[in-house]
């Protein structure tokens, strides 16, 4: 059986399968099963999503935040991507942009997430008019198979 461990600080919050939790103090729980969760620091709050590639990603996590509203905003992603995808022209974001539409095809937002984080310093630049990041440089690589839960 694999087991997943997370530790949080006090205070701290995740969300576990659309559930909203928040610890009183240090703690680490186990995911023994599947599960979906977003640790509070890759939460982004709906006044920060003031980009492009920001805004998608408040849509993509809205649909592991509120699994009960996951088709609209699956609806709202798949309309947001394509205007994208006709908005940019450079190759990774594209690239990227492709790779997300394809993960979220397949049901694996929380890797949809992390290769959208990989995005953002690029559009950043591009928006400042400064040389875009190097795609070779490690925190922008396209990420290797992300854990999205313990199997049993």
């Amino acid at each position: 059986m694999s087991v997943l461990r997370i530790s949080l600080r006090a205070g701290e919050k995740i969300f576990v399968n659309g559930a909203v939790m928040r610890v009183d103090r240090k703690t680490s729980i186990e995911f023994l099963n599947d599960v979906v969760f977003l640790l509070e620091g890759h939460v982004l709050q709906a006044e920060d999503a003031t980009t492009s590639l920001r805004q998608l990603y408040f849509i993509i996590q809205m649909i592991l935040i509120d699994p009960a509203n996951a088709d609209e905003a699956r609806t709202m992603f798949a309309r947001s991507n394509e205007l994208l995808l006709s908005a940019f022209t450079n190759d990774e974001i594209l690239d990227g942009l492709n790779d997300i539409a394809d993960m979220i095809g397949r049901n694996r937002p929380f890797d949809a997430l992390k290769r959208l984080r990989a995005l953002i310093p690029i559009e950043d630049a591009i928006i400042a008019g400064a040389p875009v990041p190097e795609v070779s440089d490690e925190r922008f690589a396209r990420p290797s198979r992300l854990v999205q839960g313990a199997r049993s």
